[in-house]
């Protein structure tokens, strides 16, 4: 999530580099079909410019060969062993080849020729499968986890595959018209349904679901779809973090990024395959037109006066990109009005900033001991096409001066399932608590480490600070957190670990007469790997991430979602310590670590969700077909959330306000005004932050004492 416009001077010396790289690589004419040019610039990439390239070899060829068959066939229903092994023995170990253009791009077509031809015959299956009733009181099982699957050998075995998938998803909503109808048997106009009825209903919910699965697959997806999973399968064998984008999705990346885009104002949704209008931003392009209203289903697409996209099969985020673009420019959209009617109307789209949720935004938080400034941060966003535009360092500085101004006691920075954004402005928000000094240090793949400071002598906080985080909490996030940590500056607090994406990527565009320079290509980009982050203690955060100074229990302690889980991810290591001075009024972690140990063993919810998140852990990938024990495992399985639910939430409410600055803030949109009530109502009872307040309790009261000596 680094760009070149937010990288400092001594990164974006890799400018020049990858330019003189690429400019003297001696690739011959250039390749004749685009999908080629594509793969060999990225072969070229990977092999010159990546971190830490594996040789594009026969053993990476053997990995792309099976990640893609998987990525292409997920539940392994489709193809056939037979099909797979026909594949294997002409291309396993031909990737490579292909890649580096030495052989011609067969693979990806051959793979979709086959799977297209598949999905034809198991289109027949499914149907076949769903016209007839399903016996739910048969003692079988069925198996989700698709890694330990393999393909079926035999037409039998994939019938049999389709039968137990069909079955299982016709038996969850079978499952769910028995609880409807026992909650709803006591309303006057109740009728009942009988079994046989309520089955019936379960299959042509699940036979409509399979039909518009397959629908899409027909009419979105088409060969650069697929052939972009190809590429993009290709270079997540290099590492996690290096992913392929195609000009539309990189689009849509900054947009992410930047906190705004432009577009017409109006959200959408999903509505039994239809996109429909689901509410207008005031003041929007759409909203000024008068011609669009909730309800409305947006059929067609087209750029100005380019041939409209049929929107059949296309999932929301499919239409949302094509609905976005480059400001004033025209997209007109064909309407089915509510009444039936048709019609064509043609906007020009604007700027659209997104809700205020996105952004950084505090509250205060008061208990018996004082008053908690508690800032929430989503991620490190940063507008890098407008100087003037959001970022993430700036807010979050105005938030603390709000704070300040209220006369806080402690700051709590919440940086939780923040997957991180801009090395800028990590390194800017990091220096609002620290005088200055080293921040993070990067290494690029010559082994040239650097030191990435914070040069501004300006402290514009010193009180005690916290920073929550989880095990979603990755990059700039834990850059964040590990320097608050080397510098003793703050109290680490959350799960025992942060994510551990400890690597620099940077989006470079694949069209060679631009030297790779600009980040936008009609090809597409290469979001690449090109460092990796080091702690200024002297460790990467790579794969090991940030261990929690107070570790509070969760839901996804033993969940394999962290880097260290993908078999892709590059190790950790570490180089030599920076030159620094910690804190001058460090905090004596031990001693707030017991204290909340001390509370945590009187607090019987930490110790059930710890419980609960151990059994969810060991829960077998495998559910029965038979009701009366699919039913008995889902009334263990709802008890089981509805107890880590309740025990979520503080049953003693904190005591959280507005900030009198914020107080009038959203008088004018009630809207707004809701969604920040309703944000405020969930930090209530949110028993991570409940203990998090009283660590910095205990923070304060050991800096008065600390002062006072």
């Amino acid at each position: 999530m680094i760009t070149k416009r937010n990288l400092p001077i001594v990164l974006l010396i890799f400018g020049a580099s990858v330019f003189v790289a690429f400019r003297t690589l001696g690739i011959g004419k250039n390749p004749p079909t685009k999908y080629e040019k594509i793969l060999h610039n990225v072969g070229e990439m990977l092999k010159e410019i990546h971190y830490s390239p594996k040789a594009i070899d026969d053993n990476f060829s053997k990995e792309v060969f099976s990640k893609y068959l998987s990525d292409v066939d997920v539940e392994k229903n489709v193809l056939m062993q037979s099909d797979v092994q026909a594949l294997r023995q002409q291309y396993e170990t031909k990737i490579d080849d292909e890649i580096l253009g030495k052989a011609p791009i067969q693979f990806f077509s051959a793979v979709q020729e086959m799977y297209k031809k598949r999905m034809v015959e198991t289109e027949a299956i499914y149907k076949e499968i769903l016209s007839k009733p399903f016996d739910f009181t048969k003692d079988e099982s069925v198996s989700l986890d698709y890694d330990k699957i393999d393909f079926p050998k035999t037409d039998a075995d994939r019938r049999e595959a389709w039968r137990k998938r069909l079955k299982f998803l016709s038996l969850e909503r079978y499952s769910d018209l028995m609880d409807g109808q026992e909650a709803n048997k006591a309303k006057p106009d109740f009728v009942a349904k009988t079994n046989e009825q309520m089955e019936k209903e379960a299959r042509g919910r699940t036979l409509k679901i399979m039909d518009r699965y397959y629908e899409r697959l027909k009419l979105k997806v088409n060969d650069d779809d697929r052939f972009n999973q190809f590429v993009q399968t290709i270079v997540q064998c290099m590492d996690p973090h290096t992913d392929y984008f195609p000009p539309v999705e990189k689009r849509y990346f900054d947009e992410q990024m930047s906190g705004h885009f432009f577009g017409i104002g109006a959200s959408l949704k999903d509505d039994d395959g239809n996109i429909k209008i689901n509410t207008l931003i005031t003041g929007s392009p759409a909203w000024k037109s008068q011609q669009i209203h909730v309800g409305d289903i947006i059929a067609k697409v087209a750029q100005g006066n380019q041939e409209p996209v049929d929107l059949t099969g296309y999932l929301v985020e499919d239409a949302v990109k094509l609905i976005r673009g480059t400001k004033g420019t025209e997209v007109r959209l064909t309407i089915k009005k509510t009444d039936g009617s048709i019609k064509v109307v043609s906007l020009i789209r604007d700027e659209i900033v997104q809700d205020e949720s996105t952004f950084a935004r505090s509250t205060i938080i008061n208990t018996d001991k004082g008053k908690i400034g508690y800032i929430f941060l989503p991620e490190f966003y940063a507008d890098f096409d407008n100087q003037h535009g959001s970022h993430c360092s700036v807010d979050v500085a105005r938030e603390v001066m709000k704070l300040k101004e209220d006369k806080v006691d402690g700051i709590v920075i919440d940086l939780r399932n923040n997957g991180g954004g801009s090395l800028t402005d990590v390194v800017q928000m990091v220096g609002l608590f620290i005088d200055q000094g080293p921040v993070v240090q990067v290494r690029d793949r010559d082994g040239r480490p650097q030191i990435i400071p914070d040069r501004d002598k300006n402290l514009l906080y010193d009180g005690p600070l916290a920073v929550m985080v989880n095990e979603l909490s990755a990059s700039a996030s834990e850059i964040f957190a590990a320097a608050i940590q080397d510098y003793h500056r703050g109290v680490i607090i959350g799960s025992s670990s942060t994510y551990g994406k400890g690597t620099v990527q940077r989006p470079i565009g694949l069209d060679k007469n631009f030297g790779f320079i600009d980040a936008n290509s009609d090809l597409g980009t290469l979001k690449l790997t090109l460092q990796k982050f080091y702690r200024i203690s002297g460790g990467s955060t790579q794969l090991r991430g940030v261990s929690s100074d107070v570790v509070l229990p969760d839901l996804d302690e033993y969940s394999k979602i962290r880097e260290k889980d993908n078999p892709d991810a590059l190790p950790w290591d570490e180089i030599q310590k920076a030159d620094y001075t910690p804190w001058r009024y460090a905090y004596d972690v031990g001693h707030i670590r017991n204290l909340s140990s001390e509370r945590m063993k009187n607090n019987s919810a930490f110790s059930l969700i710890q419980t609960d998140a151990e059994w969810l852990n060991k829960r077998d990938k495998v559910s029965s077909l038979n009701l009366d024990k699919y039913r008995e495992e889902q009334k263990q399985f709802k008890a089981t959330m509805k107890q880590i639910e309740t025990m979520s939430k503080s049953t003693a409410e904190l005591n959280v306000q507005a900030l009198p600055q914020d107080a009038n803030k959203y008088v004018n949109d009630k809207d707004k005004a809701d969604r920040f009530q309703n944000w405020m109502k969930s930090l209530r009872t949110d028993i991570w932050l409940e203990e998090t307040v009283n660590v910095v309790d205990d923070m304060v009261s050991q800096k008065a004492l600390v002062y006072n000596k």
